[in-house]
């Protein structure tokens, strides 16, 4: 069948619209008519960082919409059911059935290489063949082929435009904290860099009574959405140097009696992830969610000498069969409340939601068909 999708079709361009043939689905798949979808950086820097090889490429990794068809392999799901879509995972490997499936030894071939196990696409055109299976969805298109495993049946009574962005920015900041930080009340908190994915951690950190916030940024305006939240604020363009340390570092151990037992990044910025680590308190731990940068320094002094940790996370620890519910009853509870970052945009202003979210004048960007 055809289906409108939005497609970059060189390295490095922008989106642009087409008609394209999707398949159906095979005995393992499902075809889910995409309602909306959300706009996560990740989709913004993948157009440029894949090889040209690799292109045309449909991308999007944050759908939400309506089951068409299921595959006869396919239980649990039904036509008509209103889905989430997340990351893929395969479910039978030692990684995954150790609960670890952001982690699947599959991963990099079924989210990231542009196509099926075989070899084959979901999409064509003209007979050729069209990268995308992105994330095991490419929902940046008004049908997707999608799997059981990062499949997330919701009520049908939620609005799949609120709720889109729990498959991977809302899941992925919100489990940094519940899942691999797992900070409580007598814990402190710095979150550098708050976009979608580092004010979803202040939520979820707001939620669990985290002692003290703070949230570091350049963007005065995502500080404001910030302390909505409970979060200090700390804009380094205000600090002024008054010694031979780093003026943030100095502030975030100020605000937190010494340094922080938790911290998360989602700039991928060396010196700011070396900062987040020198203001961690003693054994504190620094999430590292960003991709960008290949290499960071770290102070091997401090690191070794407090015991610190830095480690890395993929989607916040978070199975999304359970985290996307578990996000959802929250917020129902009044624990995530969410809403308010998101701003729709229709699907054919994708490049200037890009814009507005690139420049700081929203956070979170939903596209809608």
């Amino acid at each position: 069948m055809k289906t409108t999708v939005a497609i970059v079709n060189e390295q490095g361009h922008d989106f642009t619209f087409e008609e394209v043939e999707i398949d159906g689905p095979r005995g393992d798949e499902v075809l889910v008519r995409i309602v909306a979808t959300g706009l996560c950086h990740t989709d913004i820097t993948m157009r440029t960082m894949l090889p040209a090889e690799m292109f045309p490429h449909v991308f999007g990794h944050e759908g939400a919409g309506v089951v068409e068809e299921v595959g006869a392999d396919v239980s649990g799901i039904a036509v008509g059911d209103h889905v989430v879509l997340s990351l893929r995972s395969c479910r039978s490997c030692a990684k995954c059935d150790a609960g670890m499936v952001g982690y699947c030894e599959s991963s990099l071939m079924i989210n990231y290489m542009g196509m099926r196990m075989d070899g084959s696409t979901t999409y064509s055109r003209d007979g050729s063949p069209v990268f995308g299976s992105f994330f095991g969805q490419s929902s940046f298109s008004q049908h997707a082929i999608a799997y059981a495993d990062n499949v997330v049946v919701v009520d049908k009574a939620l609005d799949l435009t609120k709720i889109a962005p729990y498959g991977c920015g809302f899941q992925t900041g919100a489990g940094a904290v519940l899942n691999v930080l797992q900070s409580g009340p007598t814990d402190s908190l710095a979150v550098y860099g708050v976009g979608a994915v580092g004010l979803a951690a202040i939520a979820a950190a707001q939620a669990q009574g985290v002692g003290t916030i703070i949230a570091v940024d350049l963007m005065q305006s995502r500080l404001d959405v910030a302390a909505r939240y409970g979060a200090i604020g700390v804009n380094p363009a205000d600090l002024e140097q008054t010694g031979l340390g780093s003026p943030v570092v100095d502030r975030v151990k100020e605000l937190s009696g010494g340094g922080t037992t938790g911290a998360v990044d989602t700039t991928a910025v060396p010196a700011v992830i070396k900062q987040a680590a020198q203001a961690l308190g003693v054994r504190g731990q620094l999430v590292i969610l960003g991709l960008g940068a290949e290499e960071f320094p770290v102070d091997a002094i401090d690191i070794m000498q407090n015991g610190k940790v830095i480690r890395g996370s993929v989607e916040g620890d978070s199975d999304p069969l359970t985290m996307v519910p578990r996000l959802i009853a929250m917020h129902q509870a009044g624990q995530f409340d969410v809403d308010d970052l998101m701003v729709s945009y229709p699907f054919t202003q994708i490049n200037t939601a890009i814009s507005d979210v690139s420049t700081g004048k929203v956070v979170k960007p939903v596209l809608v068909w």
